[in-house]
């Protein structure tokens, strides 16, 4: 494979003759004042050289034992897979100098930490992309504050997972997470649920009841599907959060309540505060902290993780063959997580718990908005141009992805199985901004 031809600087030899020239060139300056003319002026060839030879050795001695453990290091995180082995067969770029050298591998190495401190502080979030990363970063920057989150995102996108990891990595970790679903409720008993009642408070209530604000005191109420609360319900929660009291349903004492509010939902809240459906007073009063969880299929390089992780929890985990991955990696998933567990699970009940294979997954052809073929002249009119290209970028994505899952990252493993050269696909990840470390095993 041709490669450009280049010059790669060492340290070890950069160094030295800087400072070497910069002795010899101090030298020569210095013998134009009248007090050293005299005496250096008929050896300074000779002196020059002397100084030159002596700084430059010393230099590289000093360099050579400083930058020897980096070195080690180096070698041995290539070794174990963290930073990409520096080969002659590569096909990305090779570092021009050593700095460049380094640069590059605190970053890989950094990256790894990252993904070894997410994996250790949220063991149940599978976050091998930037843009969970990303997400668990803001986590842990307002896990420890009292402010109140509001999370977003499509369903089965791990809202209440996330939710769980904010209280773990709280203050409040050793208070109760008190989790509760404002759509499964109907609305005649979501307030009673959530502020309580005193007995013979309506008919039923032979007992006083605690409601979900006093049972969550000292630790997180997670509002989930906040967007179908009612009107009704949502003002009695937004003077809870003013004044930080509630009063049980029939009674007249007013009970403090210490507690931090965790919401989530699938829908715009935000243009349903336009419409007049969700109180706008009360959005902002949660909407203190945003946090947007992304959809599935725009992080499709944690595909390969959660496919393992949802595989290893029965007895006898069945083994996902090459070409069922692919179909997962191709798959839109409007579902998100939730539905990639369904059918991981369903699959491997038909595969008898041994090898996952296409067949085994039915359903997960083409994506179901895309139109059949009788209805592609009339589709293609209420296209705009750009289409077939988004496509075909998509495509090509989804291939990629699926290669780099299958071989470990590995790109030239990933070249062969596309019957690509590994430049080209270089090239192709670099322009489609694919993050192909992330699919590079842990272990």
């Amino acid at each position: 494979m041709a490669r450009s031809t280049g010059f790669h600087v060492s340290l070890v030899v950069l160094v030295p003759v800087i400072v070497a020239g910069t002795a010899v060139l101090t030298l020569f300056l210095s013998s134009y004042a009248p007090p050293f003319q005299r005496d250096f002026l008929g050896n300074l060839h000779w002196v020059a050289l002397l100084i030159a030879a002596t700084t430059s050795t010393s230099c590289a001695l000093l360099l050579y034992v400083i930058l020897r453990p980096v070195r080690r290091f180096l070698a041995s995180a290539r070794k174990s897979g963290v930073i990409p082995d520096r080969s002659p067969d590569s096909a990305a770029p090779a570092p021009r100098s050593d700095l460049e050298e380094y640069r590059l591998a605190l970053e890989q190495v950094g990256l790894a930490l990252s993904r070894l401190d997410a994996k250790a502080l949220f063991p149940e979030i599978v976050a091998q992309s930037r843009s969970m990363r990303s997400v668990l970063g803001q986590i842990m920057k307002v896990a420890p504050t009292t402010t109140s989150v509001l999370l977003t995102g499509e369903s089965g996108t791990g809202k209440e997972l996330a939710a769980r990891a904010i209280h773990a990595q709280s203050g409040r970790r050793d208070g109760p997470l008190i989790p509760i679903n404002c759509a499964a409720i109907p609305e005649n008993l979501l307030e009673s649920e959530l502020f309580g009642y005193e007995k013979g408070a309506f008919t039923g209530a032979a007992t006083a009841k605690q409601g979900k604000f006093e049972l969550a005191h000292g630790g997180t109420l997670f509002l989930d599907e906040i967007g179908d609360m009612p009107l009704s319900v949502q003002a009695k929660i937004l003077r809870m959060l003013e004044t930080g009291s509630v009063e049980r349903i029939g009674g007249t004492k007013t009970i403090r309540c210490d507690v931090r509010i965790v919401a989530a939902t699938n829908r715009n809240i935000a243009d349903m505060a336009r419409r007049g459906t969700f109180r706008d007073d009360l959005l902002h009063r949660l909407n203190v902290f945003p946090l947007h969880l992304p959809p599935l299929r725009e992080r499709r390089e944690d595909i390969p993780q959660l496919a393992d992780h949802f595989l290893t929890k029965p007895d006898h985990a069945p083994r996902l063959s090459g070409q069922a991955l692919s179909l997962l990696m191709a798959h839109d998933w409007p579902g998100n997580a939730r539905e990639l567990r369904n059918v991981l699970e369903r699959a491997a009940v038909l595969a008898d718990y041994e090898e996952l294979r296409p067949e085994h997954l039915p359903g997960l052809g083409p994506s179901p908005a895309t139109p059949p073929i009788a209805d592609k002249r009339k589709s293609t009119c209420l296209e705009d141009d750009s289409s077939l290209d988004h496509r075909l970028e998509t495509l090509e994505r989804s291939m990629i992805e699926s290669a780099l899952a299958r071989t470990d990252g590995v790109q030239s493993k990933a070249a062969r199985l596309l019957g690509i050269k590994e430049r080209s696909l270089w090239h192709r990840i670099k322009k489609l901004e694919i993050d192909a470390k992330a699919f590079k095993s842990n272990e």
